[in-house]
């Protein structure tokens, strides 16, 4: 998982969704989940 400053470049991924957990964006992506990622 990638932990970044803007998490744009992962939210364009196809199947990309981006969800808010406990104050933190995450984006998670069943296609392909190598693209996971957390912001906050």
């Amino acid at each position: 998982m990638k932990v970044r400053a803007s998490i744009k470049s992962l939210k364009k991924q196809p199947g990309a969704q981006v969800v808010r957990r406990r104050g933190r964006v995450h984006v998670i992506n069943k296609l392909n989940p190598r693209f996971k990622g957390r912001q906050g």
